[in-house]
């Protein structure tokens, strides 16, 4: 176990040293700076708080971790898509955004959510055909 957790260690550091050497070639680095710690705030503000407090009150029990799970994903999801989401109207030139992102970001959600209750629905039949019959 030890040995994962070390290889897993060394390729982690090894994709964030490939991330600062791209940074090498950025032209805005202030502004990809300014937007990295906006995702992290937005993170650390707004997501993972309202993951937590939905999770805590939608569920009890041992679903808690699942729907934290899928709130998680759809959150992140969510923080991706925002910018086009929020576009004021239509654009000028078609080519630049030529698919149907709201639609595309909804079905994400609904695939993240059907994951999520066919991963529930595979434990409690699991769960209940391991209990012996009294």
């Amino acid at each position: 176990m030890r040995t994962l957790r070390v290889v897993a260690g060394a390729a982690g550091l090894a994709l964030m040293g490939v991330g600062v050497s791209l940074l090498t070639d950025v032209r805005d680095l202030p502004g990809v700076l300014v937007w990295l710690g906006g995702a992290i705030v937005l993170h650390d503000v707004l997501i993972a708080p309202v993951v937590l407090l939905i999770g805590m009150a939608l569920v009890r029990g041992g679903v808690r971790g699942p729907v934290r799970g899928a709130l998680l994903v759809a959150g992140a999801l969510t923080a991706v898509a925002l910018p086009v989401l929020l576009r004021p109207g239509r654009k000028a030139n078609s080519s630049v955004l030529p698919l149907d992102y709201p639609r595309n970001w909804l079905v994400a959600l609904v695939v993240v959510a059907s994951v999520t209750a066919v991963w529930l629905i595979v434990r409690k039949v699991r769960h209940s055909r391991r209990r012996p019959v009294a």
